[in-house]
Order: structure tokens, then sequence, then C-alpha cells
């Protein structure tokens, strides 16, 4: 197996790809993140190893690639070599990548559901269709949490590389509220939120623009 490396804009974030595919379709979700103390870390054997690597804190699952985010102070030198084995040995060793029967599989929170309503589903299409591939490309994700009708705001969450990433502000700000804001009247600004559903930043401005 031939794993490839690619930098991401997160300097403690890289992405591997391992040649072949790790997210099944079965599972309805196009990436999962898994953290020392998340839920979804005990479906994954391979999130388990991973995590287990010193200095490693972050794991996230794609289709087609796996994104790894470090603890600052520990060099990338140190750790990717620990990073190669275990993906290598995990796969050849055929385990599957999500244990079955260990969890439901999860809905993504990008689907358009029977009863969101209009603003919703626009949301999420525009997420899924214009913003997400872009993000993914990047190793990481962007996930619809909710939307506030009475203020106008989209609650997202960033995954992956994206979380923590110094530059997501800026990705928040200048790319995906000014788009969601372009397309949809109703969207009045984006805020950053955990997987709890909790604030992570000041609301990233919402002045009325009149964008090209």
């Amino acid at each position: 197996m031939f794993i490839q490396t690619q930098p991401t804009p997160n300097p403690e974030s890289l992405k591997f790809l391992p040649g072949r595919a790790v997210l099944e379709d079965k599972w309805g979700q196009t990436s999962i993140d898994f953290t020392p103390d998340s839920d979804a870390t005990r479906s994954s054997a391979l999130a388990r190893e991973l995590l287990a690597i010193k200095g490693c804190n972050r794991v996230f699952f794609a289709r087609e690639f796996i994104s790894v985010t470090k603890e600052e102070g520990f060099e990338w030198d140190n750790i990717k070599p620990h990073v190669f084995a275990v993906i290598m040995d995990f796969f050849a060793s055929g385990r599957p990548v999500i244990s079955e029967g260990t969890a439901e599989p999860p809905v993504d929170p990008n689907a358009v559901l029977e009863d969101d309503d209009e603003v919703v589903a626009l949301i999420k299409e525009l997420l899924e269709q214009r913003i997400r591939p872009a993000v993914q490309e990047d190793g990481g994700d962007i996930l619809f949490h909710t939307f506030d009708t009475e203020t106008g705001l989209v609650h997202l969450q960033l995954a992956g590389s994206c979380a923590g990433c110094p530059s997501s502000s800026v990705t928040l700000k200048s790319g995906v509220e000014n788009m969601l804001m372009h397309y949809i009247p109703e969207v009045e600004g984006v805020v950053s939120v955990d997987e709890a559903g909790e604030e992570q930043a000041a609301v990233l401005s919402f002045t009325p623009t009149t964008h090209a």
C-alpha cells in the first residue's frame, strides 16, 4: 500500500490518502470526526489506534482520506511513521473501518429531511453542493447544526482539519457566510459551534451587504 500525504491549511493537521475507500457508502455519511472522548470513537478500531499515537488528538475519516490532527509541540517527522504503520497494518488486516453493530449508522447533518422547511433545505443544499466539497478538499468538513428563524443565524460545526484551524474564522466569514447570505435572504450570519452545539466564537458579523 502506498500512502500519500497532503498538507492542509491547518499546520497541525495532515491528510493521508491510502489509495482506497475509507468510509463505505452504507454508513450514509461522507465524513466522521473522532476525538478521544467522542461517542463515535467507540465504533472504529482504526480511529482508536490512530488516537493512541502520542501527540494525535483528532482523527477525521472521509470517503477517500484520513486527516490526523496533532497537538502543538509535537513534530510531524516523529508522528507520520506511526500513522503510516497503523493505516497500513489496519487495512492489511481486513478489519472494517466502522465496526458492525457498534452504533446506528449516523444521519448526515447536511442531508435534507422531509420535515425541513424551505430555508433549512436551501441552506443544506448550498452546503452540500457548493461549500462542502471545497472544505473536504482541505481535509475537513462543515456540518449543519441549526437555523434560528428569529435571528437569521446559521449554526455550523467545523470538523477534521478545519476544527481549530487558524483560518477557519476567515473561511466562515468571507466564504460560507457571504455565499449563504447572497443566495438566501433569510440568512443574516453564521456561528461556529462544537459537537454539543455550544457557540465557539462570537457571531461573525452580519451587517447586510450587497454581493456581486
